[in-house]
């Protein structure tokens, strides 16, 4: 699946030294890691198994989907679903500037930029194939990794609600994306979320 190209593999290393200055650490099989260079890692290793077929560009969409995301942290936006919306707007299109200056350093040209940039701006969700695809990578690494962080931290939430949090995941994703999650190593706990929800 992986590219091989000198620019292809220049363009990963330039993503992952951005990432390596995110100042906050997660663990991982007793190692840390800076916390986006270990989810950048998780969304190609996802990818890879998903769509081993993935093009090159779907490829670097999915390696930078985070890029630099402590920049603009959650509450720099007003702490109401209305300033949510507005903060992932913004993570967008800044995750697309970070990403495509990059490669137009190592010589991409500008319609595989834009290209890019279109599918981290989740532009034609459903309709555009590349932009589904990373779609649903991203759900799956959420729901493999960061469902049982998800539920613990709001925990507070009402039961309903955050059941209704995860059909809005389901939802966004292909009937390749749902048969491909329904598959995933869950814990027996978070089983019997996902479960819950798809009831």
């Amino acid at each position: 699946m992986i590219a091989n190209t000198a620019r292809f593999q220049q363009t990963i290393a330039k993503f992952d030294a951005a990432n390596a200055e995110d100042p906050n650490r997660e663990m991982s099989e007793g190692k840390s890691y800076p916390k986006e260079i270990l989810y950048a890692q998780r969304m190609t290793a996802m990818l890879a198994q998903f769509a081993p077929d993935a093009s090159e560009v779907v490829q670097l969409a999915v390696r930078s989907q985070h890029i630099c995301r402590w920049k603009i942290p959650r509450d720099s936006y007003p702490m109401d679903v209305n300033g949510y919306k507005r903060w992932r707007i913004s993570l967008y299109k800044f995750h697309g500037d970070v990403a495509g200056e990059i490669m137009r350093e190592v010589g991409y040209d500008d319609e595989t930029i834009s290209r890019l940039q279109a599918i981290l701006r989740k532009e034609k969700l459903k309709t555009n194939p590349d932009t589904q695809l990373l779609e649903d990578v991203v759900d799956l690494v959420f729901l493999q990794h960061y469902l049982g962080e998800f539920v613990a931290k709001y925990s507070h939430y009402a039961e309903e609600k955050l059941l209704d949090i995860l059909r809005k995941t389901w939802r966004k994703m292909s009937d390749k994306g749902h048969a491909a999650a329904l598959k995933l190593n869950y814990t027996p706990e978070m089983l019997a979320v996902v479960q819950k929800a798809l009831a």
